[in-house]
């Protein structure tokens, strides 16, 4: 007999795309934004990897804006896959690393990852999701009890795999912490069982991936499937992302 489950218990939900943010009420979660190709594993690393702080802004011009107020800061900007003319970096992991950025503050500016992270800040907290911090962040949400809506950046607010399996990947390890899940939920969390014995090879169908291979970077496709690399939990506090203090 199915049990009754008390409409007291958190939610887990998961949004497919940013254009369905609207339809929640952000104010009432803690949102993970995730942006497996490439923004959010690069952030993970990033702030991993000794990051001061990472800002995340939605355009261009106010990445190029950091510049000319006379900021000392590393500027990323990327477009379509490809690091934007002029800028330090775009948003390949590779670019994270320790020598680079230590000690550093970074503007990032992405097609879809600070876009998803934009249209959620009413949101109780924000904190970024990656396979490379898959079960870090997981083992701190299961301490909350509080309301998560796992916010998937998609690509151009239409939906994808990656980011969705990945959501999927935190569902499985949620579900027996006492949530309620919605019908995304659900099947994000099939997708991820009918993937996981090799995500690589499952996603090697998916439109971001033959973007990034016609870049010529299929290593950062294999680099952002690999999990648990990190345990930094990177939270937005006002308008940078630091290391969440545990």
């Amino acid at each position: 007999m199915k049990q009754n489950i008390p409409s007291t218990l958190p939610r887990l939900e998961v949004c497919l795309t940013p254009a369905l943010i609207p339809l929640y009420n952000v104010q009432d979660y803690i949102v993970v934004v995730i942006d497996i190709f490439r923004a959010t594993t690069s952030i993970c690393y990033g702030i991993e990897n000794g990051a001061e702080a990472i800002i995340p802004v939605s355009q261009v011009e106010e990445c190029s804006a950091y510049l000319e107020k006379g900021f000392d800061y590393l500027l990323a900007a990327e477009r379509n896959g490809e690091v934007v003319a002029g800028f330090d970096f775009g948003n390949s992991p590779f670019s994270y690393t320790q020598d680079k950025v230590e000690g550093k503050t970074i503007v990032l500016t992405t097609t879809n990852g600070t876009h998803a992270l934009h249209l959620s800040r009413a949101a109780k907290k924000i904190v970024i999701g990656a396979f490379i911090n898959l079960t870090s962040v997981c083992s701190w949400l299961k301490q909350q009890n509080e309301n998560i809506l796992l916010v998937c950046s998609g690509w151009k607010n239409n939906f994808n795999l990656e980011d969705t399996l990945f959501a999927g990947a935190v569902v499985e390890q949620l579900k027996d912490a006492g949530f309620r899940l919605d019908d995304p939920a659900i099947a994000a969390n099939d997708l991820f069982k009918l993937a996981k014995d090799d995500l690589n090879q499952y996603l090697k169908k998916t439109s971001h991936s033959e973007r990034l291979k016609k870049l010529g970077i299929e290593a950062d496709i294999e680099f952002c499937l690999k999990v648990d690399l990190t345990t930094a939990i990177p939270v937005l506090e006002g308008e940078r992302l630091v290391r969440l203090a545990q």
